[in-house]
């Protein structure tokens, strides 16, 4: 069995954001050479989020209405972990939206079923983050 390691970084510009990973996790694939296997695609940080879903900007939209009525960013006092930054929403979000995903790589690519792709949710921006790509198989 083989391994694969790729690091993206990301700095957004804006506090959240959506970004479409598909075409870097299916380029890190290529990259491996493997055929056969897993991809791990994972947030490493707390405030960022990594999911499967269809790239369509109602639904993402959707995501960040439904995040906000649920953890919402202010006001900042609301939260005990504020004090030093004011992120407490972000790491909130994260737990709901997830830390990782895995997909199926068959003959060397990403095995999705209909609309499927991958992204990266951003919910404490403007500063370097960075997304773990793990490919094992053969």
């Amino acid at each position: 069995m083989k391994s694969y390691r790729k690091i993206l970084y990301f700095n957004l510009p804006t506090r959240r954001a959506i970004v479409n990973i598909t075409g870097d996790v299916a380029e890190a694939v290529r990259e491996s050479g493997i055929k056969e296997g897993l991809v791990l695609v994972n947030a490493m940080n707390i405030t960022a989020s990594v999911f499967i879903n269809d790239d369509e900007s109602g639904l993402h939209s959707d995501y960040e209405r439904w995040l906000e009525g649920i953890a919402p960013e202010k006001p900042y006092d609301q939260y005990a972990h504020n004090g030093f930054e004011d992120n407490a929403d972000a790491h909130l979000k994260r737990t709901i939206m997830g830390r990782e995903t895995v997909v199926a790589i068959t003959d060397g690519k990403l095995d999705f079923g209909t609309w499927e792709q991958i992204f990266y949710y951003e919910f404490d921006g403007m500063r370097q983050k960075r997304v773990m790509v793990k490919i094992i198989g053969e």
